[in-house]
């Protein structure tokens, strides 16, 4: 006579099924999802720090071997580094300089900032702030030489500029807007159109001596120049 055929218990299975919580174990606990936080925060800041690396590379060979002769491929040589990582942080060397640029209306609206903080006239806050700016661009020509050739303060050739430009004029406006109220500035033009015409002024007089468009000469004196022909034009 044959061995009888056992037949599982699928009532003790059922049971085993019920008992055991299958969806508790589905939920992330308490530590496991602040260790998830934290190694997502960890790739956040190795990210940033990388992509800071980046700008801080390309600047320095930017300086040495002048914006032309810098190349993607000596920038991920030194930082030992793939082409394909360069290019997931930046899409081209233009665009590292583009945190540059953004610094440096950040810059400007900084100082406009103080300046509408003294009791200076109109003329004096313009001639002393635009003379640091001068002198800070001078002290950095090589780096500021790579801004100009790269577009980086160009809101036409990098979009994403125009915003922190938008910001830095209108502050510009201010100051202008309250010369106006004091008497200092002439009201026939809306400070609006002032702030952009001495904004393209600067800009202008920059750009031209980055690359010796006019021959080697000194910016500080060039943008006092043009300080003094922008308030004779809009003094009241």
């Amino acid at each position: 006579m044959g061995r009888a055929k056992q037949v599982p218990d699928v009532s003790a299975t059922r049971v085993g099924a019920v008992t055991r919580p299958h969806s508790v174990a589905r939920i992330p606990n308490r530590s496991s999802r602040a260790a998830s936080a934290g190694q997502l925060g960890l790739r956040e800041r190795k990210k940033a720090r990388l992509r800071q690396e980046i700008i801080d590379t390309s600047i320095r060979l930017f300086r040495k071997h002048g914006y032309e002769n810098t190349r993607v491929e000596d920038i991920v040589q030194v930082l030992e580094i793939s082409q394909p990582t360069f290019f997931r942080y930046f899409p081209s060397k233009d665009a590292v300089l583009r945190d540059v640029g953004r610094r440096g209306f950040s810059c400007i609206k900084e100082h406009l900032e103080t300046e509408l903080s003294t009791e200076a006239t109109t003329a004096a806050r313009l001639r002393r702030m635009y003379d640091t700016l001068a002198h800070e661009a001078e002290s950095d020509r090589p780096l500021w030489r790579a801004v100009v050739l790269s577009g980086a303060m160009d809101p036409v050739r990098s979009p994403e500029i125009r915003r922190p430009e938008e910001v830095a004029v209108n502050v510009l406006k201010d100051v202008l807007a309250e010369g106006q109220r004091r008497g200092e500035i002439a009201k026939e033009f809306p400070a609006a159109h002032l702030a952009e015409f001495m904004e393209g002024l600067y800009t202008t007089v920059v750009r031209r001596w980055a690359v010796d468009l006019s021959g080697p000469h000194s910016l500080s004196e060039r943008v006092a120049s043009a300080v003094e022909f922008f308030l004779q034009g809009a003094r009241a």
